[in-house]
């Protein structure tokens, strides 16, 4: 128990340690923290012996960590039971805000997040980045890095993001419509998409 305290405390809030204890307890699966994964956050997984896994990003700051886990946890608890449904349908969501229900406190998430977690809960989607202005409040916790936030760059500048050269154009109803340089494919990116302006 101490151990798996010890661990925790590094990748959640402090005061959600104990209640995550307390779920992993009644929801026994095993937690690996894994290197980053450019397509998601964090996975769940049943074994064919039984068995039940989530891995979660290990470079997550502890508000991201703790959403995703609760998020993992709760297709857990949605697989053991109603078994085969939609992986995010109303069962899944059902169980993920009746899991997160005692995190949305002022004590584990800042005031920076909690009114945008509490909205994002009331129809949570498959990604907390398809909110953006909860994946916004969320990122306000990263390591900060060199890139920019695609809405924040010039109109027509030039940006690179996975080792290919766009040119941003204008905003659609809610992301932003790019072109790639060498293809002239367009492409179209989150307002809270991170990308290297050149």
């Amino acid at each position: 128990m101490d151990n798996k305290k010890e661990i925790l405390s590094k990748y959640l809030p402090e005061k959600s340690v104990n209640l995550v204890i307390d779920l992993l307890e009644k929801y026994p699966c095993h937690l690996k923290i894994v290197n980053n994964r450019k397509t998601k956050h964090g996975d769940f997984k049943k074994f064919p012996n039984g068995n039940y896994q989530i891995t979660i990003n290990n470079d997550l700051n502890i508000y991201r960590f703790l959403l995703t886990l609760i998020h993992e946890i709760a297709h857990l608890v949605t697989y053991k039971n109603a078994k085969r449904v939609k992986p995010h349908g109303i069962e899944w969501k059902q169980n993920f805000q009746h899991l997160m229900l005692p995190f949305v406190d002022p004590e584990i998430y800042p005031k920076e997040i909690l009114p945008y977690l509490a909205y994002y809960l009331i129809n949570p989607k498959a990604s907390t980045d398809t909110d953006v202005n909860l994946s916004l409040a969320l990122k306000q916790f990263d390591e900060k890095t060199d890139k920019n936030y695609i809405f924040e760059i010039p109109l027509a500048s030039k940006f690179t993001h996975n080792s290919k050269v766009f040119v941003r154009g204008k905003k659609r109803r809610t992301r932003y419509e790019c072109v790639e340089v060498f293809t002239d494919k367009k492409y179209l990116f989150h307002a809270n998409a991170e990308v290297n302006l050149i």
